[in-house]
């Protein structure tokens, strides 16, 4: 079940825009979080933007969906 949560490679990413507006709102959230004064949670809002970047434009390969 969490492998499938973190699944950076999994069908419902294939749209570009799906991918570009996850990392936006990850991004766009952790500026929020510096910007309210929480750092901590900023760190780990732009590590999860960061993450999903790599994830989504450099090795992104996703699987065909089970029949």
């Amino acid at each position: 079940m969490i492998s499938r949560a973190l699944d950076l490679n999994h069908p419902f990413f294939i749209p570009l825009w799906r991918r570009i507006a996850t990392v936006a709102v990850t991004a766009i959230w952790a500026v929020v979080e510096f910007a309210t004064g929480t750092p901590f949670f900023g760190v780990l809002f732009a590590a999860i933007a960061a993450w999903c970047t790599y994830g989504f434009f450099f090795t992104f390969n996703p699987k065909d969906p089970a029949p």
